[in-house]
């Protein structure tokens, strides 16, 4: 399936970028891939952590302070852009731009045909401000944890915390296996 999207996206490029060759954007691919890994395993330790130590509570303020720290660091570690977006954010500095946005309803869509998220990506080349772009989403399912920050029935304490925040917050009312939101990357041609 991977090779699948790999070919799609080549299928899809503008004219003029179609001279970009398939074993770049692999190795784009394959690189984005690793730069979300290492992004989310350590932003999910530290919440963990937290949690551990103070309960759904204590894990707000990682979300809040930590999380853009670890996605600058492994941004200039792999040198590209990294963050998390959603069509429900919590934070606005987090929302969508047009092409994340057309991505993740596609990735609705990839859902309800039975596609599993767990997997589930997508890569394409784009033009931005007249530069070509790589650019690459991995889907973020919700899981049983993810419930007790952006479920349907959150306790009041973590509620107050979230509403002192995020008082623009849109990320709730989400259920187990939901999407939740995407890994996203950009890097410069």
């Amino acid at each position: 399936m991977k090779k699948i999207v790999t070919l799609a996206a080549l299928v899809c490029l503008p004219l003029g970028f179609a001279q970009a060759d398939e074993a770049d954007l692999k190795a784009r691919a394959d690189k984005s891939k690793a730069a979300i890994a290492d992004f989310s395993n350590n932003l999910k330790n530290q919440l963990q952590a937290a949690i551990k130590e103070g309960g759904p509570v204590k894990a707000i303020s990682v979300c809040n302070t930590v999380a853009p720290a670890l996605a600058k660091e492994e941004s200039d570690k792999y040198k590209m852009h990294i963050g998390r977006t959603s069509l429900k954010v919590r934070n606005s500095k987090n929302a969508p731009d047009a092409w994340e946005t057309k991505v993740l309803k596609a990735f609705e869509e990839r859902k309800a045909k039975g596609e599993p998220l767990d997997t589930m990506t997508y890569s394409e080349v784009v033009e931005n401000n007249g530069k070509k772009e790589f650019r690459f989403m991995k889907a973020i399912p919700t899981g049983e944890v993810c419930l007790k920050c952006h479920g349907e029935n959150i306790d009041p304490a973590v509620k107050a915390k979230l509403d002192e925040l995020y008082p623009n917050d849109k990320a709730r009312g989400f259920k187990l296996g939901d999407l939740r939101g995407a890994f996203t990357v950009r890097q410069t041609m």
